[in-house]
C-alpha cells in the first residue's frame, strides 16, 4: 500500500491518496516491460528503407579488365559492391516491423509501469487540473509549484481534456495522455508522472476490473 500526497495548484499538500500497488501489479516483471516497450518502438518504425542490389544499379556487366597481367587486383563489373556506385551486397528491402503481444500482457505491462513509477516516487498527484481557457503560462506555473518542471513529464488525466492539452502541448518535454491511452512506453519514458486524483480513481477502477 502506497500513500501519495495530494497537492493543489499552488504546491500545497491538501491530503493523501492510498493506492495498493499490488492491485495494479503484484510483481514488476522487467522482461515483460522490456518486451512491450520493444513492441511499441518497433511499431513506430516506417520500414521504407530500400537500397539497390548489383542487379539494379546502372553499368555494364562486362569485366573491367583481364584477370591477370595488369598488376591490378582482380575486378569484375562496375556494378560490384566494392566499387563506388556499385550495388549493395545485402540490399535493404521495405518490410513491416509491426507485431503485437497478447492484449492482457500489454494491459498488465501498463499497470506494472504505473506501479513502478509509484514505488520509485516518480508520481505526483494533483487534486484537479482545470482551465477556463488554454493558458500555457498558467500550466507552467502549476508545474513549477509542484516542482516537476524542467525535466521530462507525463501529465495523465481521467479523460481527454482539450484545455489541458492546449495548455501543455508547447511546454518542452511534456506529454499529455488520458488514462485510456496510457501505455508502458508512454509511462516509462518520462522522468516523472503528474496525475490528477480523478485519473488515479480511474486507474484503480480499471485495475480492480482486471483483477476480477
Amino acid at each position: 500500500m502506497a500513500s501519495l500526497p495530494i497537492y493543489n495548484r499552488t504546491g500545497v499538500e491538501v491530503g493523501k491518496y492510498d493506492i495498493d500497488t499490488d492491485l495494479l501489479a503484484p510483481t514488476i516483471n522487467k522482461q515483460l516491460l522490456h518486451d512491450v516497450v520493444v513492441m511499441y518502438q518497433s511499431n513506430l518504425r516506417v520500414g521504407t528503407a530500400r537500397t539497390k542490389s548489383r542487379a539494379e544499379v546502372r553499368g555494364s556487366t562486362k569485366k573491367m579488365y583481364r584477370q591477370k597481367g595488369t598488376g591490378n587486383a582482380r575486378a569484375g563489373s562496375r556494378r560490384s559492391p566494392v566499387r563506388l556506385g556499385g550495388g549493395h551486397t545485402f540490399a535493404k528491402r521495405p518490410r513491416d516491423w509491426y507485431f503485437r503481444l497478447p492484449r492482457k500482457a500489454v494491459q498488465l505491462a501498463t499497470r506494472m509501469a504505473i506501479a513502478s513509477k509509484i514505488v520509485s516516487d516518480q508520481v505526483v498527484v494533483i487534486d484537479e487540473l482545470k482551465f477556463a481557457s488554454p493558458k500555457t503560462k498558467e500550466m507552467q506555473g502549476i508545474l513549477k509549484a509542484l516542482k516537476v518542471d524542467g525535466g521530462s513529464l507525463l501529465v495523465a488525466t481521467a479523460g481527454i481534456d482539450k484545455l489541458v492539452y492546449l495548455s501543455a502541448r508547447n511546454i518542452d518535454k511534456v506529454s499529455i495522455s488520458s488514462v485510456a491511452d496510457l501505455n508502458a512506453l508512454a509511462i516509462l519514458m518520462p522522468r516523472k508522472m503528474l496525475v490528477t486524483k480523478e485519473a488515479l480513481d480511474v486507474i484503480k477502477q480499471r485495475a480492480t476490473a482486471a483483477a476480477e
